[in-house]
């Protein structure tokens, strides 16, 4: 038998995979559509507040509290796209979370009560967990069964760059100052979100129904997986099914954890920093810069070395390098000035690489441990730890440095290492997930022994 003859792969394809990229012949839609929406991102969370308070006669009180409240009666959202995404698959709820979204802000450009902003947060709210909710799933479906940590890495540095690009195109706006101007901008945000889903609804290859088992060159269980607007021969499960998945709950559990790490930034480290180290701004801004940067150029690359290691693995390593982070801000309460800057660039190395560890793992399993015909449902409950999560932390963290500076690292430090135990473990099977998952669910959780999936 003749061997099969390989071509040589291209010298873009050579350079993609020394970075850690995927293969991105032929989802330039996908990628696209969240580079728009990471764009989108960046101009809203620099720019809503100040667009208010120049288009109304709010106060700025008035303004966050108004914010606040649509963001607070958005907490059950995720328990409701969980079954949405469950109905009619991811495709459909990412597309129809961008269009949600730029409903939103069309409301934004005619409100003038806080009851209107309220209203219309609430909207924008629904769009984005809707989005983000679906696009997990969808990247695993685009990726179709191969370079699964390479994608959702790829997703998160084109968050970080769009995020970074949007603040900045923020700025710009703001420094104009008018009305005009800054109307004009959320304008150009609605166009954009409108365009992302028009991207997102004309995949091809992003069905659970082309797809089935997560990848094409998988073939098809002998029961075809739900596809979206159909019902197959599963049981119907709900949420009371989730929560008896004790598995799944400590996923969720660790990255509550991973939750509030995030909030360090904005919450906790200017404040932190300039009132209780006394150092400059400056610095405070010079190291959020450097996790920025650390993120948008590397995170491909750890990508690249996690896609070789177990999930679990890969999450507890991001656990205790957040852990170390930590304590090594609350020591620097007792360092001499001159360490204080070195502490915090060590800091800030470990936690940005912590961050670039965790995001692409628990991203995957969030996806790969739940059953495909309740995939939305786990997903919705997965979500609840960040909306909770990014609920609380503010309040929490801030009456903990009020208390004592060292109080908010001590609970941080303490939740990363109490997660470890809860993270062994999460890539073995159990024996009774053969019978309760469907037969596509089955391939991409046995893939959890340390081999590059696909």
């Amino acid at each position: 038998m003749m061997p099969q003859y390989s071509p040589e792969p291209s010298a873009w394809r050579r350079i993609q995979t020394a970075w850690g990229l995927p293969d991105l012949a032929g989802k330039g839609r996908f990628v696209t559509a969240n580079l728009i929406d990471s764009l989108g991102n960046g101009l809203v969370m620099a720019f809503t507040v100040v667009f208010f308070v120049k288009t109304t006669s709010l106060s700025l009180a008035a303004v966050g509290a108004a914010l606040t409240i649509g963001q607070l009666l958005a907490l059950p959202v995720p328990l409701f796209i969980g079954r949405l995404l469950d109905k009619y698959g991811p495709r459909t709820v990412v597309a129809a979370g961008n269009w949600t979204s730029a409903a939103g802000f069309i409301g934004f450009l005619f409100s003038h009560a806080a009851w209107q902003i309220v209203l219309w947060q609430f909207v924008v709210q629904l769009g984005s967990t809707a989005f983000w909710m679906g696009n997990s799933p969808l990247t695993v479906l685009v990726a179709g069964g191969v370079e699964r940590a390479r994608w959702f890495g790829f997703v998160r540095a084109l968050r970080n760059v769009g995020v970074g690009f949007g603040g900045a195109a923020s700025a710009v706006a703001l420094s104009i100052g008018t009305v005009a101007g800054l109307q004009a901008v959320m304008v150009i945000n609605v166009v954009t979100f409108a365009v992302a889903g028009c991207l997102v609804i004309t995949l091809r290859g992003a069905d659970t129904s082309e797809t089935a088992g997560g990848g094409s060159a998988e073939p098809k269980p002998a029961e075809p997986e739900q596809a979206a607007g159909q019902t197959t021969g599963q049981a119907a499960g709900g949420y009371r099914t989730v929560l008896k998945d004790t598995r799944y709950l400590r996923l969720v559990a660790t990255n509550l954890s991973f939750v509030f790490a995030s909030t360090v930034i904005t919450v906790l480290l200017a404040v932190y920093a300039v009132d209780e180290l006394d150092v400059g701004a400056w610095i405070v801004g010079a190291i959020v810069v450097l996790n920025a940067v650390m993120v948008a150029l590397l995170q491909t690359l750890a990508s690249r070395w996690i896609e070789a290691r177990r999930p679990v693995t890969v999450l507890v390593l991001s656990l205790l390098l957040n852990a170390a982070a930590f304590v090594v801000f609350g020591t620097l309460l007792v360092l001499p000035g001159w360490a204080v800057i070195a502490g915090l660039l060590i800091a800030m190395v470990l936690y940005t690489v912590a961050e670039m560890l965790s995001s692409p793992p628990t991203s995957e399993l969030s996806v790969v441990m739940a059953p495909e015909h309740l995939r939305g449902r786990y997903l919705g409950v997965y979500q609840l730890s960040w909306s909770i999560g990014g609920a609380v932390a503010p309040a929490l963290l801030a009456a903990l440095l009020e208390g004592g500076a060292a109080l908010p690292w001590v609970f941080l430090t303490a939740i990363s290492v109490l997660a470890v135990p809860l993270a062994l473990g999460l890539d073995r099977r159990p024996a009774a997930t053969s019978e309760a998952a469907p037969a596509g669910d089955i391939a991409p959780v046995e893939q959890f022994d340390g081999d590059p999936v696909g």
